[in-house]
């Protein structure tokens, strides 16, 4: 791997300003889906930018391990699972498979571990348990209740604005003492999943949920976390106020990728707008490397619009970038450059540039790592020289 050629002893990825030397596995935690209506550009988005994070990781020699979770027990998989009058189980084993399959056609690397919340709900009663009696949660009527108050302040949030993303993307009840605590553990029906519990029949809490399948995975902190931007309040920043409460290990994760939005028809693309572009239909109309290279030329941070003109727009690019890529130079100070941009916050445009000028196997090289052509097989693994 002529890239790994020029790394040089000490180079290490920068995430959002965070330098992410590592000595040891990598760990990589990334959100995964709620499996019930998978899998749309923007779940893609997220998972593509990650995806090229580990890649990056193992071109500077890193052994790295990706966890992606499942979140297979939530509300808005059991009403859907409802509507469609087929159990949740059921619903949430075909969407996944679904899922693996989208992301095999995208080239992304089979994480190492792949937990679904169902089998971690000894963990998340453990949790509760552990904070009820440190005093920071509560129980109420067969619910457990982490005190969440001074969340928001430390993820930068104003409480006016904490409560409105709250309420926006959690379900609540009124018997929290606070509206900003959220439920570690809630109560069941008959007609909802349900385990037993030191109070009673219920099931696990979506924050909690993924602390547990965190801890259980990496232990107490890790190296990288990914998700979309949306999660960035509440989710995360409740998933890692209850994984330092339980562990007190500061910070949970060394460095966030909060990918930006994809927007369509001029709103965030979203299960709750319905205004979906599903993975599977993009790979009938465009190669692979043009869906890749449509989500890559950006910075990861910045929210972006899908539209038939983009994707034109990609589809054409590609290839432009193999019409031309044997003419150039193969010369080691352009893919130092290549790596250097790599290395800084993933800055694909300026490498891409750089690669452009040089083309011939520099071009060839970058596009292999951008998972433009090529498997992802064998960027499961350490980059061999």
């Amino acid at each position: 791997m002529s890239l790994k050629s020029v790394i040089r002893p000490g180079d290490n990825l920068k995430i959002d300003g965070i330098p992410l030397p590592v000595i040891g596995p990598a760990r990589v935690y990334v959100c995964g889906i709620t499996p019930y209506d998978t899998t749309h550009l923007g779940h893609a988005s997220t998972f593509i930018w990650t995806d090229l994070a580990a890649r990056v990781l193992r071109l500077c020699g890193a052994h790295v391990d990706v966890c992606r979770n499942v979140t297979d027990v939530d509300d808005h998989l059991i009403a859907a699972a409802r509507a469609r009058q087929v159990s949740w189980q059921s619903l949430a084993t075909q969407e996944t498979y679904r899922f693996e399959r989208d992301m095999t056609d995208l080239r992304i690397g089979r994480p190492s571990f792949e937990p679904r919340s169902h089998d971690h709900v000894e963990e998340v009663i453990s949790l509760g348990a552990v904070l009820i009696e440190r005093g920071l949660a509560y129980q109420r009527n067969g619910s457990v209740y982490f005190k969440g108050a001074k969340v928001p302040e430390r993820a930068g949030v104003c409480r006016a604005d904490a409560l409105a993303l709250t309420a926006a993307t959690s379900a609540h009840s009124n018997e929290a003492d606070d509206p900003l605590d959220v439920a570690i553990w809630q109560r069941s029906t008959d007609q909802d999943p349900r385990w037993p519990s030191p109070w009673g029949q219920g099931r696990p809490g979506w924050h909690a949920e993924c602390a547990a399948m965190a801890l259980a995975t990496f232990g107490p902190s890790i190296d990288l976390h990914g998700g979309g931007s949306d999660l960035r309040f509440p989710h995360h920043a409740y998933e890692a106020a209850l994984s330092e409460a339980l562990t007190g290990v500061r910070p949970f994760s060394r460095a966030w990728m909060h990918v930006g939005a994809v927007r369509f028809d001029g709103e965030k693309m979203a299960k709750s707008t319905g205004n979906l572009v599903f993975v599977h239909d993009l790979v009938d109309r465009c190669s692979i490397g043009a869906i890749r290279l449509m989500v890559l030329s950006r910075r990861w941070q910045d929210d972006w619009d899908f539209d038939d003109a983009t994707l034109a727009a990609a589809s054409s690019d590609i290839d432009d970038l193999w019409r031309g890529h044997k003419e150039g130079v193969d010369h080691n100070s352009a893919r130092r450059q290549v790596v250097e941009a790599l290395l800084d916050d993933l800055d694909v445009p300026r490498a891409l540039t750089v690669a452009r000028e040089a083309g011939g196997e520099v071009l060839s090289d970058l596009g292999e790592l951008l998972g433009l052509h090529g498997s992802a097989a064998q960027w499961d693994r350490p980059v061999s020289s």
